[in-house]
Parts: structure tokens; C-alpha cells; sequence
């Protein structure tokens, strides 16, 4: 081995070791700091259950999200190259489950409720949902290397009308947050032939609102129409989305047909090409930026935890200390927006940070407010745990940051597939153009057109193993 080889060995060395330093740190800063104010303000019952170790040291999750048969199990088959244990693709509603895929050392099944409790499993505080969910979660292990760098979630499709609400035994809605609170990236595929979006299906993306950076729409199927049907099925997409998200700031839209075969219209599969090589490279990335995600999430919880509270020490300040307790309880709740003024301007908090008024103040009915912690209060020791948090805000996690390894110029190609040849003239020519709403064929297996796909096989070689490998967040590697 050369001096060249054995330098970038101790330099993957060098940033595995840096990895683990990061994500040792944030954990300490969590399970030290920040818990024992969450468990205190019941954090878990106001907004999102607390994360386990297994969470913090587990791969990136990318989380699929749709209607029925846009293509979310078709996805994740295309990623591994193979077929997984428990899939099922077709034109109706296939998958009833959620459905997580992850690595292990034979192909399997695993029921929820036992994937919940395994030793360091991410999915630990899937158990709040209780049996009712549990029975439609199950994780599908394979032996597979794209698996060592990412966990991948499918979901069921979402349907509209009264089917998407009758029958279901768990909070859809809520599951969803849960992931996405959870993934490194979201992935909400699209039909072009199904792009009216449902309530239903308006409903689970404001869900994801909250956590818009993570995600990336995908319209998928986009050789299935003609060049001049693309633009407007784009179009009309950025519209519908747009409308949805209340915001003129629309989430980057991929345009591509992820599946085992090669995009089928000549009109534009190299356009295609492009949009799918652009989703795979922010594929191949993720990894490396795992460490970088769990920071801005643990600082992103952490700013949440201190307006809670927050809030909790103004209600508890406000009750009256013998009799009217319920009287004023009532007051508050139906000024709660008022509240929430108060707060923000006695403890100088930015407005964004807070929850909403809503969700808070159903929560806080059912409680008593003479329970709550007052920040100088002998639960949360005489202030020094809100000290401590806003030490680890200001000092911990900067020096944290420090420590994150940074990726070489040279550690991966900026573009997978350079090598992929476009599509010649004389090739169109002979390639007959389809039908506009034809579904793509799969006899077109030319060597131009082959599936832009960096984590199979045939494509170039993966760059180093993620440091999350190393970890063990995955219960069954």
C-alpha cells in the first residue's frame, strides 16, 4: 500500500473517531442536561416523546411519503437493487404498513413491538403509540450495503376521503411526525396523473411542515408523459404545493422514474437523467452529514424545551396560592395568546420558538397548573438546570461543531454517474417515442439509458463506509 493510500485510510480514520467524539458529546449534553428538564416540564406529553440513546447513534432515516402506488416500495428497490423482505408493489394499495428497512446479516421480518424494544433500536418511542400502531410496523432486515449507510421508511399510501380516517387504529397523522422529527431527509413522491392533492394528503404534508429543510418531492413516473405535458405537470405541482404550504418558498422538486429500468422517453431521459443524478448525490451525502443534522435537531429541541419551560414557570407564577385556582386557570387558558405575549417579552424569547396555541392550550387543560416546575423551584434546582441548558446552547454545542469532520474535495465525486453517456441523435432517431401517457417499458435496457442509481453494483464504487456504520444504533448489524 502507498504513502496516498495509507493517508486517506488515517484520514477516514480521522473522521470516524472525530464522528463518534460529536455524537458522544451531544448524547452527554442530552441525557445530562437536557432530559432531566424535559422529564420535569413533561416535555414528552407537550410535544414529542425524548429520544433514546439508539436514536442519537442510529444511521440517517429517509422517510417516504405519498399517495398510494406513486411509487414509495418501487423507490426504496431501486436504492438496494433488490427486492426486500415483505414488499409488494402494484397499481392498488399495497402497503398497509409502515415499514422500516435496515441493515442486518439475513433477510427478515421483525414485528413492531419486538423492533421497539430491541437493544439500541432507533424506534423505541414508537411504543407511546401502543398495540395499535405497533401491529402495523414492522421492520424488513436485509443483508445489504446501502443499508449500512441509511435506514429507509416506507409508509402507506396516503388515501383520500374517509378511507384515509376509517379502519385506521393509530394516529396517522402523529406517526408521521414522529418520523419526521426523527428522518435526515423526507421524501414525498408524486404521481403526475394523481397531482390533485387530497385533504387528506394536504393534511400529512402540513405535517411536515415543521420540518420543511428535510424535505425533497420527487415527481416520479416523468418519462410516462410527453416533454410538452412535463413542464405543465410541473407546473401545476409548484402551484398546488405552494398553495398547501401557505408559503411562496416551494421545497427543490426532482423530476425522474425511480425504478429498475431506464427512463422510456427519448424527449427527455437525458433531462431526467440529471434530476435523478441530483437526488442520488443528496443520497450519497447524507451520511457524511448525519453528525451535522443530530446537532441542529438537538439545538432545534432544545430552544423548544426552554420556552416550555418557560411557559410552565409564567402559568404556575399566576395561580393564586389558596383559593380560585380553577377560576383562573379557566381565565388563562382562554387567554392564551395573551400568555404567550407575556412569556415572550419577560423572557426576551423569539416568537418563532413557540408552539402552537393551540395544541398547547388542549394539552395544559387537562393538567394542573399548580404542578408546574417554577424555574427557581427545587425540581429544576433553584435554576440551575435552565443554567445548564443555556450553557450547553451557548458553549457545548459550538465547541461540538468544531469537531465535525469535513469532507475532502477529493473523498466523492460531485456527480456519481460522470461517466454516464447522454443520448445521442442517431439513438433518438432510432427510438420510437411513446404514447403520451404509455407506461415505460422495460425491453429498453440500451447501455445509454441504464439507471442512474450510485448505490448499485454496476455503478461506480461507494466512497468509505459512513462513520454511523461504526455505531451501534442498528439492533440487528
Amino acid at each position: 500500500m502507498g504513502d496516498a493510500s495509507f493517508a486517506n485510510v488515517a484520514q477516514i480514520q480521522g473522521q470516524e473517531d472525530a464522528h463518534e467524539m460529536v455524537i458522544d458529546g451531544l448524547w452527554d449534553f442530552y441525557s445530562q442536561t437536557m432530559l432531566p428538564l424535559e422529564e420535569a416540564t413533561r416535555f414528552d406529553v407537550f410535544n414529542t416523546s425524548t429520544i433514546t440513546e439508539g436514536e442519537m447513534r442510529a444511521p440517517p432515516i429517509v422517510l417516504l411519503v405519498g399517495p398510494y402506488s406513486a411509487g414509495k416500495t418501487s423507490f426504496i428497490r431501486y436504492l438496494v437493487g433488490r427486492d426486500f423482505p415483505g414488499q409488494r408493489i402494484g397499481p392498488e394499495p399495497t402497503t398497509d404498513k409502515f415499514v422500516a428497512v435496515m441493515h442486518g446479516p439475513e433477510d427478515r421480518i421483525v414485528p413492531g413491538n419486538a423492533l421497539t424494544v430491541a437493544p439500541m433500536s432507533p424506534f423505541g418511542g414508537l411504543k407511546y403509540f401502543g398495540n395499535g400502531f405497533l401491529t402495523r410496523f414492522e421492520g424488513s432486515i436485509m443483508n445489504n450495503d446501502v443499508l449500512k449507510r441509511i435506514t429507509l421508511v416506507d409508509t402507506p399510501g396516503v388515501l383520500s376521503g374517509s378511507k384515509q380516517r376509517t379502519g385506521r387504529t393509530y394516529d396517522f397523522d402523529g406517526v408521521v411526525n414522529w418520523f419526521a422529527e426523527r428522518a435526515d431527509m423526507i421524501i414525498l413522491l408524486i404521481d403526475p396523473f394523481k397531482l390533485d392533492i387530497s385533504d387528506e394528503m394536504a393534511s400529512a404534508i402540513r405535517v411536515l411542515q415543521a420540518n420543511a429543510d428535510k424535505v425533497k418531492v420527487a415527481l416520479n413516473k416523468s418519462d410516462a408523459v410527453s416533454q410538452q405535458q412535463l413542464m405543465r405537470v410541473y407546473g401545476a405541482l409548484m402551484w398546488s404545493l405552494g398553495k398547501v404550504m401557505g408559503t411562496p418558498e416551494v421545497c427543490r422538486v426532482y423530476m425522474g422514474t425511480f425504478w429498475e429500468h431506464p427512463p422510456n422517453n427519448p424527449e427527455t431521459a437525458n433531462l431526467l437523467r440529471q434530476e435523478m443524478e441530483d437526488m442520488m448525490h443528496d443520497l450519497w451525502i447524507l451520511p457524511r452529514m448525519g453528525a451535522v443534522r443530530k446537532v441542529n435537531e438537538i439545538v432545534k429541541r432544545s430552544r423548544k424545551l426552554r420556552v416550555q419551560a418557560c411557559l410552565l414557570d409564567y402559568l404556575r407564577d399566576q395561580m393564586p396560592t389558596l383559593m380560585g385556582a380553577e377560576r383562573k386557570k379557566r381565565e388563562l387558558l382562554a387567554d392564551m395568546a395573551g400568555v404567550f405575549r407575556g412569556v415572550c417579552r419577560k423572557y426576551n424569547l423569539p416568537p418563532g420558538d413557540f408552539p402552537e396555541i393551540a395544541k398547547f392550550t388542549g394539552t395544559a387543560a387537562e393538567m394542573d397548573f399548580k404542578s408546574f416546575p417554577r424555574i427557581s423551584g427545587s425540581r429544576l434546582k433553584g435554576g440551575k438546570v435552565m443554567q445548564a441548558l443555556e450553557d450547553g446552547i451557548a458553549t457545548t454545542i459550538p465547541k461540538l461543531l468544531e469537531h465535525i469532520p469535513t469532507m475532502p474535495g477529493n473523498d466523492m465525486p460531485k456527480n456519481p454517474h460522470a461517466t454516464t453517456m447522454p443520448i445521442t441523435q442517431q439513438q433518438q432517431q432510432q427510438q420510437p417515442a411513446p404514447a403520451p401517457y404509455a407506461a415505460p417499458s422495460s425491453s429498453n435496457n440500451g447501455a445509454s439509458m441504464s439507471p442512474t442509481n450510485p448505490f448499485t453494483a454496476s455503478s461506480p464504487p461507494l466512497p468509505a463506509p459512513s462513520p454511523l456504520s461504526r455505531q451501534n444504533g442498528n439492533p440487528f448489524a
